[in-house]
């Protein structure tokens, strides 16, 4: 583990990642600097308050971006396809942080991109992060790629309400098809102890999974968790015909496999990271903000 006093930067230490990464550093004692777009925002005064460096630097602005890196322990971010400009907007911002990355020499920088991404899936916004992790490697900035499974958090819309009596599970997938999956919050962890501590990975990526289940189990487990009937139903992927990416990322998760998440080497760095079971758990005990996960 690191002594130093340097900080360690942390980009969208607002969103959920970069929140469990910011958590993870504080707890082992570690200053943070989080670089954020809008340093007057409510949530950028929270960080403030416990004792976190905020400083404005903006994805697009390399040069303020490199001016934040600056003099920093090392760097994590994670990327996003959401927004007007979708894949080619995400690659971009993460090509232009890798940049900044390099010119400010910081020493090592934890990127999350998404499993599989090395290969080939054809899946767009999987894409637009291999797109970022080969830019790192061009650069040969010292970095390792996290990269999680399918997110436990893409079912909160579908949970069960507090007073429901039965509940039907709902997804282009098929049904007896393991898939492997991960908390959002453990992605942040993963980050962060690598960060602190790079000797936890001999390698220089890691595809991390908390647990792999069918949907007609993950269906079951909700069902357990929650008290009551519950079934899987599978849609047909054309329902997302409408929506290329999400088309292609459905059609690439009913391959066998899709996900070859090291769920021993996940456990290596976060050994309590998040079962399904344990993760609903979680939400049950919350259900009037599932968002909040």
């Amino acid at each position: 583990m690191t002594s130093s006093r340097t900080p360690f930067a942390v980009i969208g230490a607002t969103g959920n990642q970069g929140s469990a990464a910011v958590d993870e550093l504080l707890a082992a004692g570690a200053p943070v600097r989080a670089l954020v777009r809008h340093p007057d925002a409510d949530a950028a005064s929270a960080l403030r308050d416990r004792g976190v460096e905020v400083v404005a630097a903006d994805q697009e602005d390399r040069d303020a971006l490199e001016r934040a890196l600056a003099g920093t322990a090392g760097l994590f971010f994670f990327t996003t396809f959401e927004g007007p400009d979708g894949t080619e907007g995400e690659a971009r911002r993460g090509i232009t942080v890798a940049d900044a990355a390099a010119r400010a020499g910081v020493p090592r920088v934890v990127y999350s991109s998404v499993g599989g991404a090395e290969r080939g899936t054809g899946v767009p916004h999987f894409e637009s992060k291999r797109r970022v992790e080969e830019r790192l490697e061009q650069l040969d900035v010292p970095a390792t790629f996290v990269r999680p499974a399918f997110f436990m958090e893409n079912l909160l819309q579908q949970l069960p309400t507090s007073d429901a009596d039965d509940f039907v599970l709902r997804f282009p997938m098929p049904a007896d098809l393991p898939m492997q999956m991960i908390a959002v919050r453990d992605v942040g962890r993963t980050a962060a102890r690598l960060l602190l501590d790079p000797d936890l990975l001999a390698g220089s990526a890691i595809e991390i999974a908390g647990d792999e289940l069918t949907m007609d189990q993950v269906a079951a487990t909700i069902g357990e968790v929650y008290g009551i009937e519950a079934r899987f139903e599978a849609l047909p992927v054309e329902v997302l015909a409408s929506d290329a990416d999400m088309h292609a990322m459905f059609s690439w998760f009913a391959t066998s496999p899709s996900y070859l998440a090291d769920r021993p080497g996940t456990r290596k760095i976060v050994p309590e990271a998040a079962d399904l079971r344990g993760w609903l758990e979680t939400q049950r005990r919350r259900p009037q903000d599932p968002a909040a996960a």
